[in-house]
């Protein structure tokens, strides 16, 4: 028996010194939806908190008819700077990387996409949607198109430096990772798109699978080139973690929708305007200051054409000044039309989604219209009324002798029966003025006659 303890003891000791042979994991975050602000930043601390985790590998799951190019440019960033393989995976079926999504594609290690999905369309959509570079003029249009064609030189150069950076950005891209130089012009260049089965024939992505459990087996065995060398992946028995978007996500992706923004700007002004007509009131004040503080930081992540927030705030305070300066309508007039036009160029960019809707516009145009011009006028001319309660409302009046009498006696007025006080001798039935208030005894004087 003692022996038998023994060896039963150094069987144990033995177990628990041998090395735990624990599976790797692999972090799974998804884009779905247009590349904002918001999904740039969940995607960077995603890779951070992957990279920390001591995560095997990043699955980036992609499905997104494109978005910002400083959004873009920064998960692209975040991608290269990846001291693990993230793997860029266009699904499920159905699923494309357009346009923006296409840079993010080609700058991850790997490249795959599920069938029924699509990758292209990489014109940069702030050229006007023109898909291209502009068509060179035909020999036989004459003379009558030099003017047309002097003023459109300065567009089609931007034009063109526009389309030449996408360009070299995606090239440069494709050559980091190897992949297809020509298609990645043609995608800039033409707005070319491939379906899943012809990228990989192209040499555009570097694999097919079905769903992310397909994807890891296929990677097995792959090798991907990082910051400390070539690695090769081993992705037997990887189990998958999901990453879901935190409250900041969900917080910034509301706020940093443009129509989110700007009915926070609105907000904001109204709270403030509000609070300063009434001070003290404090709930109108809090409001807009919170509102104005999400609006402005929504807006620093947002392409904002500062002209057009310029006019929008002008537009307010030219309404604003229409209640309190007699212009005629000139200065109302003026702000709704700064108003409006600044609420059109607030957003400096045509990217689909990142636009002000323009019955968002017109709603609030016309709220504001009313508002300033009829209810803040109201209320100062309300103001300006003379007053018709209170002890104030006693100076000018007109009253009643009841008694006679010299220095002090009583008259009526209003209905009311009143202690007054005159300088000069009074007689029953006499008409008097208020001329002033002292506690509750007037001071009056005889009224002249008309």
């Amino acid at each position: 028996m003692h022996y038998l303890a023994k060896w039963l003891l150094i069987l144990f000791l033995s177990c628990a010194v041998l090395p735990v042979s624990a599976e790797g994991v692999a972090v799974l975050l998804e884009i779905d939806g247009a590349i904002s602000p918001a999904s740039s930043d969940f995607i960077e601390r995603g890779i951070d908190k992957a990279e920390t985790s001591a995560a095997t590998l990043l699955v980036l799951q992609i499905n997104t008819p494109g978005g910002l190019d400083t959004s873009m440019r920064n998960i692209v960033q975040a991608i290269l700077g990846a001291s693990i393989p993230v793997i860029g995976y266009v699904a499920p079926s159905g699923a494309r990387a357009a346009s923006a999504g296409t840079y993010i594609l080609y700058a991850c290690h790997i490249a795959a996409m599920a069938p029924g999905t699509n990758v292209g369309a990489a014109t940069p959509v702030q050229i006007g949607g023109q898909g291209g570079l502009p068509s060179p003029r035909s020999p036989s249009s004459g003379e009558h198109q030099d003017e047309k064609d002097v003023s459109d030189s300065t567009g089609d150069a931007m034009k063109k430096k526009l389309v030449n950076d996408a360009a070299a950005y995606l090239r440069s891209l494709a050559q980091l990772r190897g992949r297809n130089e020509a298609w990645a012009e043609k995608a800039v260049r033409e707005g070319a798109s491939l379906a899943a089965e012809e990228a990989l024939a192209e040499g555009v992505i570097d694999l097919l699978a079905r769903d992310p459990d397909d994807l890891l087996s296929r990677l097995n065995g792959y090798k991907v080139t990082l910051k400390d060398g070539v690695r090769t992946l081993n992705t037997g028995g990887l189990s998958v973690t999901v990453i879901e978007p935190d409250w900041r996500t969900r917080l910034l992706s509301v706020i940093a929708d443009p129509n989110i923004a700007y009915i926070l700007i609105l907000i904001g002004i109204y709270g403030l305007i509000f609070e300063f007509y009434n001070p003290g009131f404090v709930l109108p004040g809090v409001v807009g200051a919170i509102s104005l503080l999400l609006a402005l930081f929504a807006l620093q992540m947002l392409p904002v054409n500062y002209a057009g927030l310029g006019l929008l705030i002008l537009g307010v305070i030219f309404m604003v000044s229409e209640a309190f300066v007699p212009s005629f309508g000139a200065l109302g007039i003026g702000g709704l039309t700064a108003f409006v036009i600044g609420s059109i160029i607030l957003i400096d960019t045509d990217v689909p989604g990142y636009g002000i809707s323009p019955s968002l516009i017109f709603t609030f145009s016309v709220i504001s219209g009313v508002f300033f011009l009829g209810v803040i006028g109201m209320a100062i001319k309300a103001r300006q009324r003379p007053v018709v309660s209170g002890q104030e409302e006693l100076l000018d009046a007109s009253g009643t002798v009841t008694q006679d009498f010299t220095e002090e006696g009583r008259i009526q007025i209003h209905g009311e029966s009143w202690l007054a006080r005159t300088s000069i001798p009074l007689k029953r039935g006499q008409s008097v003025r208020v001329t002033g208030i002292n506690g509750l005894t007037l001071n009056v004087e005889p009224k002249e006659e008309d």
